[in-house]
């Protein structure tokens, strides 16, 4: 079996639109914009102005980094258009926000976000789960924001609804310099079935 480190020349981040309660989600949203810039990765995001999807886009434009939204144009105004990105696609639909933004990516990262945020974590685990791509996903746990999350997906795999090898599709870490160094060692292989067959 091949084994390959993922060439990374741009990474997908998932975040919210609001800033939520804790001053360190909208600094850790900065400060991920800022080091994909130092490193010279490309950001692709949501697309919007506002909440910590604004202050990624911000401080990676300020560092000097390319960046590239991607919104529905029903979503446009209610999530305020960005309008100093690198290039901005405006979409008809949130699935083909999701297609584009994966399309354009070598990676993701998710921070802290509602909703929107886990549906667009979650398909991209899917699809890596599925083999329709094989590209390295991070989960950046900014103040244990996302520990709940990580216990659920333990207790899924303790009951035998996710298999380990899948679960070990999502990277970890507190740190942004530490998740993106683990995302750009990751090592791609063929997974097994999503299903064990022995168990219907």
């Amino acid at each position: 079996m091949v084994e390959s480190a993922c060439p990374m020349r741009r990474v997908c981040v998932f975040c919210g639109a609001g800033n939520g309660h804790r001053p360190d989600y909208r600094r850790a949203a900065e400060s991920t914009g800022r080091l994909l810039a130092s490193c010279g990765l490309g950001l692709v995001y949501g697309g919007g102005s506002v909440g910590l999807m604004g202050a990624l886009a911000d401080a990676a434009l300020a560092a000097g980094g390319e960046v590239i939204g991607v919104i529905p144009e029903a979503l446009a105004t209610r999530e305020g258009v960005h309008r100093g990105l690198s290039e901005l696609h405006v979409v008809q639909t949130m699935h083909e926000r999701k297609a584009l933004m994966a399309h354009l990516a070598d990676a993701f990262v998710a921070l802290p976000g509602g909703f929107g945020t886990l549906d667009e974590l979650f398909e991209v685990l899917t699809w890596a789960q599925l083999g329709l791509h094989r590209k390295p996903i991070g989960l950046l746990n900014v103040a244990g924001y996302f520990a709940p999350l990580c216990r659920m997906i333990e207790q899924a795999t303790t009951e035998g609804l996710l298999q380990p090898e899948h679960a070990g599709l999502l990277l970890v870490e507190e740190e942004a310099e530490v998740l993106l160094e683990r995302l750009r060692g990751a090592r791609t292989t063929d997974l097994p079935r999503w299903i064990d067959e022995t168990n219907i």
